[in-house]
């Protein structure tokens, strides 16, 4: 990722629709990275999966995942 501020786009409750989410905004040019995911694949319940953006993209990919 560019060398920005990174920002929680979404929070999930499994790594599986974040995923999703990240491939939807893969394929629209926008790079994003799942953090927890790990922690959340384990014990989903007290760790969501968030989905993480550079800041200038935060907008953008937003109403893509509106509009899915």
């Amino acid at each position: 990722m560019r060398d920005e501020t990174l920002v929680v786009l979404e929070e999930y409750n499994t790594v599986t629709e974040a995923e999703i989410a990240k491939s939807i905004l893969g394929s629209a040019g926008i790079e994003s990275t799942i953090r927890n995911e790990y922690m959340a694949a384990n014990f989903p319940v007290a760790t969501p999966a968030q989905l993480v953006v550079c800041e200038s993209d935060y907008e953008r990919a937003k109403q893509l995942l509106r509009h899915r």
